[in-house]
């Protein structure tokens, strides 16, 4: 009796095909390609497989060739339906590259910016139970929040700022503290908000244009701003995994966990190694 060949596991699609489901996993969503899922999850793949090749694998099986290519399940960075390619495109052809030359003969450094509401009842992460029993995670009955603004370059410099609410005079003095620390001229990055376009900050911008000029990514593009990144850190890793019982404790806690990234330059940089952020590392 003749063996088939294979691999351990029993896998049963050619090296051609496994190339070919790679590229749609990495190209498309399930949805763009008809299939009944939101996400890429194993029995997205194994549906994909089926519909394509006429293979049927088990989710083990597929399981073991997403190990194998080095697919790990990991959340996704959402983009809003408004968003348009051809802008995100002028971005990353000429924007940005526009400024970053600018920035190199000027001598400036460019940051990236952004806003985040933080709140005590933010939950992260999944948690094992056994089937049928849902995990309950035990915290305050209290609810509170606290918003930050922050920035951080591709050489791992990071300024922050926490604040009770955010509108265009406390935009105004982040700039004015990151000038007043910053020895190089600042190119800052930052989305559209309303409170990045005020009259009173367009007047202060240009009075200070030797010192600092504000530009903003394509709208309904967050993915595009690595300060994104650092602002899902500190969520997930601060607020999702300590549970504070009260806002000073909260406070305190997204304090001390800013100040250790800002006294570590290599970790902000990583924030620039998400693959929607690497055009600016």
């Amino acid at each position: 009796m003749n063996k088939k060949r294979g691999v351990k596991g029993g896998k049963k699609i050619t090296g051609q095909q496994a190339a070919e489901v790679r590229r749609l996993i990495k190209d498309k969503m399930p949805d763009q390609l008809k299939l009944a899922f939101g996400l890429w999850t194993r029995a997205a793949v194994q549906q994909l497989i089926e519909q394509k090749y006429g293979v049927v694998l088990s989710v083990k099986q597929v399981g073991r060739y997403l190990k194998s290519w080095g697919y790990t399940p990991q959340k996704p960075i959402r983009k809003a339906f408004e968003q348009k390619p051809e802008q995100v495109k002028q971005w990353l052809e000429k924007e940005y590259p526009a400024i970053k030359k600018r920035a190199t003969k000027e001598k400036g450094t460019i940051y990236f910016g952004d806003e985040t509401g933080m709140r005590s009842d933010h939950q992260a992460g999944r948690s094992y139970s056994p089937k049928g029993k849902t995990p309950v995670v035990k915290s305050t009955g209290q609810r509170f929040s606290l918003n930050m603004i922050s920035a951080i370059s591709n050489k791992g410099h990071l300024q922050f700022m926490l604040i009770e609410k955010f509108n265009g005079d406390v935009f105004i003095d982040f700039l004015q503290r990151m000038i007043r620390y910053s020895k190089q001229k600042i190119f800052y990055v930052t989305d559209g908000h309303p409170a990045h376009k005020t009259k009173k900050l367009q007047a202060w911008l240009e009075e200070s244009k030797h010192r600092i000029e504000v530009f903003f990514i394509p709208p309904y593009s967050p993915e595009l701003n690595a300060q994104e990144y650092l602002n899902q850190d500190v969520k997930t890793n601060v607020i999702g995994k300590k549970r504070p019982i009260n806002k000073a404790e909260m406070r305190a806690n997204v304090e001390g966990f800013m100040n250790e990234r800002k006294s570590n330059k290599k970790q902000v940089q990583k924030y620039f190694h998400a693959d929607h952020v690497r055009y600016a590392a």
